[in-house]
């Protein structure tokens, strides 16, 4: 069987989930005996696996039907994510989901990361079959790595009994960045670094100003930064908060968790059949309710779910998402 993975404008999306998707793709693949191209002028191949909405997308989809061969779209995003992103992101919307509908409705099946997202593209009226399937994670990547903490301290010149508060996403309403931004306003003992980077001529005013004018002492912007200093951050750090409103999964979630590391997140429903609040990670309703937990969760007076939470990646490692996809493609192939 021979694969043709699709990621549009790969460069564009390289620091979003979705391009981080493409790598945990091919990641999860190689532990199967799946031949898998991404060269978009391939013909001989037997499922076009696609995950991106442009025009080039559109066209391969169709091209892949015209010769014959079978589509699996893979259901990154949703009309409910879209929203509270770019500047206009709510305006347009309504069209981007009739877009996207256009889009899944060619698929000869789709897959979605999580059951929730898969509740969401059967709203849409969708008939296809559709399969949830972690993302996943290269665990070993995320193995305990005192060097890789050092770094990522030495990185920020922190002291040895600083505690951080670190989070990781694009500079998104959706993604809580206000919240976070609130919480450091009003924590001055502690330091908040916020991970990622969005083009700040396609977020709307306010989010532009927050990070280029941002005047709280104890926030830290650093930008998108890969290697030995995220993954220190993420087993340094003294907590993952993670304020998003919506989500289709929260590849940055099972980053943290393979990490070890604690983990707050707001109480949405993307996480109600795999996240359990007290019992591998914490959940907030709501600012007051993060601002609770999160001096509960530095002080030592909520129990520490750290090793219950990394069960949780050790069921999503590559090798057995690979099996999931490889599943998915020769039940497809037998359609």
């Amino acid at each position: 069987m021979k694969v043709l993975l699709y990621f549009e404008n790969q460069k564009l999306i390289a620091k979003s989930g979705i391009g981080r998707a493409l790598k945990l793709q091919q990641q999860a693949l190689a532990y199967t005996d799946i031949e898998v191209t991404i060269n978009p002028k391939c013909v001989d191949y037997d499922i076009l696996h696609i995950n991106t909405y442009g025009i080039m997308s559109k066209h391969m989809v169709n091209k892949a039907h015209k010769m014959g061969k079978k589509v699996i779209y893979h259901g990154h995003s949703t009309y409910e994510d879209f929203r509270n992103s770019f500047t206009g992101s709510n305006i347009i919307a309504p069209l981007f989901k009739y877009y996207l509908v256009s889009l899944y409705q060619k698929a000869d099946a789709l897959i979605t990361p999580t059951p929730y997202s898969k509740q969401l593209l059967r709203g849409y009226q969708l008939s296809q079959p559709i399969t949830p399937i972690s993302n996943g994670i290269p665990l070993a990547k995320y193995a305990k790595n005192s060097d890789k903490v050092t770094t990522f301290r030495a990185y920020f010149k922190l002291s040895d009994d600083q505690k951080v508060i670190m989070s990781v996403g694009l500079f998104f309403e959706r993604k809580g960045i206000l919240d976070f931004v609130a919480l450091a306003k009003r924590h001055p003992e502690y330091l908040f670094i916020w991970f990622g980077y969005t083009d700040l001529r396609l977020v709307p005013k306010k989010i532009r100003q927050l990070v280029k004018e941002n005047h709280v002492r104890n926030l830290i912007f650093p930008g998108y930064i890969t290697g030995d200093v995220i993954q220190g951050a993420y087993q340094g750090a003294d907590l993952f908060l993670y304020p998003s409103y919506e989500e289709t999964e929260g590849i940055v979630v099972l980053e943290a968790l393979a990490s070890k590391q604690k983990v707050l997140v707001r109480n949405i429903p993307v996480y109600h059949q795999w996240l359990e609040d007290g019992v591998n990670s914490y959940k907030a309703n709501d600012l007051e309710d993060f601002d609770a937990k999160m001096v509960q969760i530095l002080n030592n007076k909520l129990p520490d779910l750290t090793e219950s939470g990394y069960q949780l990646a050790v069921a999503r490692d590559l090798p057995e998402i690979g099996q999931q996809l490889q599943h998915v493609y020769e039940t497809v192939l037998e359609s």
